[in-house]
């Protein structure tokens, strides 16, 4: 059978009676019985933090919830020996032989993405192979030149190696549905180093125009599908989930969810109030609590507030435990999971908030792990403003535009930006941008793709941003220690300031394929959580130093990309931005009114 009655022994006064009935009550309904934990922790010094987290979820201080506790610390995970001393050894026999049934592996989960964008009698291959030499003969109408043709075909192979014909299939419906509704949309990230996406219409950057790295949005050693970001305007970016929805079903169509995790701040707030702390001592206390769990005695002390009391020191250690783990689930901003078969043969899924919609209970990295196929179906205010401004043009001075027929490289545009007159331009309108402009002076379409990703901070902790200007104004010469080094970095004048330039420089300098560098990049973000780039480190070194290059310029480019850490920006990206930053540049230099109206209408956007 496939039933089984659980036995649940913690060293209560009732156990042996609870035995006794519970076999009793196997046997009567033909049950066989097991052993089992009821596990609410790994170890039994845990039990203060599970009454406490008990007590947050009933929303309750510890003394109003004391009925609802456990009373003792048995619900951890025992060892063996341990269990041997409580249960009849046929329950743990038992046990043991459903565990080994239990070969459950999430690798072999069945997934497939769907196939209702192919028409019936093609496959997924050739349909994309099809739509993506149109689209690359009106991309190109004089002719597809032959190094992206080459590119197109070293795209396609691959993709079809790896099985995501359908995944951009899929994308290019959506983006098409958009378009026919005339909703302004924009594919960004790293699909914009694809020229398979800039021919389907997912992205807009040309890739003449930029410095492709194709392995930064796919390649063989991902074991992952590729991520495609997609903004659309975002005052009818609901338009677009509705397609979503109508075409394939809540059954097949869901949002990820994103794991909130414990903060200082949060876990201090919530601990106080179950400890039954004041609530205007929580506040102050929250208020005086900053991001380093190992500063708070001191941050309370400068408050006011006496740390050494026995019942703050006992929320300081609640507090230690807590911070990290989940507090719960939230619902991403826009990533959807589509299938070909309902997702609850998948997935774990909930309701949304919305009726009639659902939420897995995975987030991304979970997603990625599983090779799910996620498509972020973002929101933008900048192109809700531009769809607007083109809509007034059109419709008042009869001028027709887009963002792909707006004039290129003007330089009255380029020189309000050299003004820093900036306001309500996208993405370079912050003071810091203000203060930039004028000194970096873009003259070109790529020194605002420079602008968008250098006030990050990636660039500033990698101590990129001064070197760089220096160079830009003439006050410090650029030096490149190989010609394979200047291929990369000329374009920057020596500095790295895009995460493609870091993998590009570990696959010329240092010998990396480019999925390896790729994996490099991923590590990047992870280091200082885990660790991972030592293993970086020694390859690194060792690969520039058997190509002849210098220990301390070595050394110099691994710190480099510990700079970067989490917060490089990808070129991709910043072209992406760089295009409505322009487009938005361009509207308020030529139709100052036209723009001003359509950003005042299109409000509130977020840097408002």
């Amino acid at each position: 059978g496939r039933g089984w009655l659980a036995i649940e022994l913690h060293r209560g006064d009732e156990d042996q009676a609870a035995l006794v009935d519970l076999l009793r009550l196997g046997d009567d309904h033909g049950l066989r019985c097991l052993a089992a934990g009821d596990v609410h922790m790994h170890a039994r010094g845990r039990r203060a933090l599970q009454d406490t987290v008990t007590a947050i979820r009933h929303g309750k201080t510890l003394a109003e919830v004391a009925g609802e506790l456990y009373v003792n610390g048995e619900r951890h995970l025992r060892s063996v020996e341990e269990l041997a001393r409580l249960y009849p050894p046929e329950l743990l026999e038992e046990a043991a032989a459903v565990a080994a049934r239990c070969s459950l592996d999430l690798r072999q989960l069945g997934y497939h993405h769907p196939h209702d964008v192919v028409p019936l009698g093609q496959d997924p291959k050739a349909w994309l192979a099809y739509l993506v030499e149109r689209g690359a003969r009106r991309r190109w109408p004089a002719g597809v030149p032959s190094a992206i043709a080459a590119q197109i075909a070293r795209e396609l192979d691959l993709i079809s190696e790896l099985g995501y014909g359908a995944f951009f299939l899929t994308v290019h419906d959506i983006v098409r549905f958009a378009r026919s509704r005339g909703i302004l949309c924009q594919g960004r990230g790293s699909a914009a180093n694809s020229v398979v996406c800039y021919a389907l219409g997912i992205t807009e950057v040309d890739p003449e125009k930029g410095n492709l790295l194709f392995e930064r949005f796919l390649s063989r050693e991902r074991a992952e599908p590729p991520d495609i970001d997609v903004d659309f305007e975002h005052e009818r970016r609901e338009e677009v989930i509705q397609y979503i929805y109508g075409r394939y079903g809540n059954e097949r169509a869901a949002l990820a969810a994103t794991l909130i995790c414990y903060r200082p701040r949060s876990a201090v707030r919530d601990v106080a109030k179950a400890l039954g702390f004041d609530a205007s001592l929580v506040d102050r206390l929250a208020r005086a609590t900053g991001y380093d769990v190992t500063e708070l005695p001191v941050r309370w002390s400068e408050a006011g507030i006496d740390p050494a009391s026995p019942a703050l020191q006992r929320l300081l250690v609640l507090v230690d435990q807590l911070v990290g783990t989940p507090r719960h689930l939230s619902q991403h901003v826009g990533g959807f999971v589509i299938s070909s078969s309902p997702l609850t043969e998948l997935v774990p899924v909930e309701p949304a908030t919305m009726e009639g919609r659902w939420v897995i209970q995975w987030d991304k990295a979970d997603l990625e792990e599983m090779g799910l196929l996620k498509i972020d179906v973002l929101a933008l205010g900048m192109l809700s403003a531009l769809r607007r401004a083109f809509s007034i043009l059109r419709n008042q001075v009869g001028v027709d535009l887009s963002l792909a027929t707006i004039p290129p490289e003007d330089p009255a545009t380029y020189a309000m930006l050299r003004r820093a007159d900036t306001v309500g331009v996208f993405q370079v309108e912050s003071r810091a941008q203000m203060s930039m402009l004028p000194r970096l002076r873009p003259r070109c379409f790529y020194d605002l793709v420079v602008s968008t990703a250098i006030i990050r901070p990636g660039p500033i902790q990698g101590g990129m941003v001064h070197p760089y200007l220096r160079r830009r104004q003439g006050k410090e010469l650029a030096t490149y220690p190989s010609p394979e080094v200047r291929g990369v970095l000329e374009r920057t004048l020596g500095v790295p300031i895009f995460q493609e330039q870091v993998m590009q420089l570990a696959v010329v300098a240092a010998g990396f394929t480019p999925g390896e560098a790729d994996q490099l990049r991923r590590s990047m973000g992870a280091w200082e959580r885990h660790g991972t780039l030592d293993h970086f480190r020694t390859r690194l070194l060792a690969g520039m130093s058997a190509r002849g290059y210098e220990p301390g310029f070595a050394e110099q480019v691994f710190q480099m990309i510990r700079g970067f850490g989490a917060y490089g920006f990808p070129e991709s990206h910043a072209a992406s931005f760089a295009l409505l930053a322009y487009a938005s540049a361009w509207l308020k230099c030529h139709h100052p009114a036209a723009f001003l109206t359509a950003l005042l209408n299109a409000q509130p956007l977020g840097f408002y």
